[in-house]
């Protein structure tokens, strides 16, 4: 494939930028330097998809990605996902895009944030050209529910979030399990709730109280992966005070709020990038440092899938929930 005709396939399929500025969205601004952030993780999304869906090979687009600020490389990732499971969607070319990108050493250390992006494709693809779940990790396979639930709660607030929509029947994975897909779209929406508020916690808190108590428990672990990953943009002393106040306002969730702390510790440590918003996040939602909650969500995380009515991507969750609170980090 010519470079000429990359540039042309990268004009047609990557989203404009301007899609996800705050006043484009009508999310709320908190402050400018949370502005600022949201924005700026929107951009490194964008620009990581464009990338991949121009790139010669995967490890031509990472190597791009790389020339980001090295804490948003993760967001280009999951942009970068989006768009190779787009071309992979598509019914002339490569099927197998999206494979070979985490088949790249950047794209493995990221592989959390490529399974989430995943899901971002699948809300632009028709269902017959979604992956297969045989072809995913099966352990990992929701993060592309999350990311599915993001994407529909960024681009259809008023229906996903302010309407509470909640597809009873969502076809994907389907099998034994497949009754937990709005568990895992829901980690989704509660991510997009945290740039649909700004990152404000008493906004936020106030949102996910006017949801129906069964899916809170999702919607705050979304809310701590989003909190600690993303980050609120403002000086450290706020962001603290900001923290306490969202741990404080997750009450009997604060188990929750912690699991999806320590997610997002896990992929920060995983990809040797750990900035300071991320420790302080995991320090107040998870009572333990970055390190600390990586090493304990690796060992937590079941080698195969139990006996039982749950997918083992929940057992771990809840396992982490539970350990979180039995420490007693999360209640002080």
């Amino acid at each position: 494939m010519t470079s000429s005709w990359r540039a042309l396939r990268r004009r047609l399929l990557t989203p404009n930028v301007a899609e996800t500025t705050l006043d484009k969205r009508g999310f709320h601004k908190k402050s400018p330097a949370a502005q600022e952030r949201l924005e700026n993780v929107g951009k490194a999304f964008i620009t990581g998809y464009a990338h991949a869906v121009e790139a010669r090979t995967s490890a031509d687009a990472m190597a791009r990605i790389e020339e980001l600020p090295d804490w948003l490389h993760g967001f280009a990732c999951e942009g970068a996902a989006m768009g190779l499971a787009v071309l992979d969607g598509l019914p002339f070319g490569r099927s197998d895009n999206v494979r070979r990108f985490l088949a790249t050493p950047g794209g493995a250390a990221y592989q959390h944030l490529a399974y989430v992006g995943i899901g971002w494709a699948m809300a632009r693809l028709p269902r017959f050209r979604w992956p297969k779940p045989s072809s995913l990790d099966p352990v990992l396979a929701p993060l592309v529910l999350d990311g599915y639930g993001f994407h529909q709660a960024y681009f259809h607030t008023a229906r996903y979030v302010d309407g509470k929509y909640q597809d009873q029947n969502f076809p994907w994975p389907g099998g034994r399990h497949g009754s937990y897909a709005n568990n895992a779209i829901d980690q989704g929406i509660g991510r997009a709730s945290w740039f649909v508020r700004g990152t404000d916690p008493v906004l936020v808190a106030d949102l996910l109280d006017t949801f129906p108590e069964r899916r809170r428990p999702d919607l705050w672990a979304g809310v701590g992966l989003a909190a600690t990953y993303a980050g609120g943009g403002d000086d450290r002393s706020v962001a603290e005070r900001e923290l306490r106040t969202l741990r404080a306002r997750a009450g009997d969730y604060r188990g929750n709020l912690a699991q999806g702390s320590a997610f997002a510790a896990n992929a920060r440590v995983r990809a040797g990038v750990v900035p300071a918003h991320s420790a302080l996040a995991t320090q107040v939602l998870c009572g333990s440092t970055p390190q600390e909650a990586a090493r304990l969500t690796d060992e937590l995380r079941p080698g195969y899938q139990p006996d039982g009515d749950k997918p083992a991507y929940e057992v771990w969750r809840q396992r982490l929930a539970d350990a979180f609170v039995s420490l007693g980090g999360v209640n002080t």
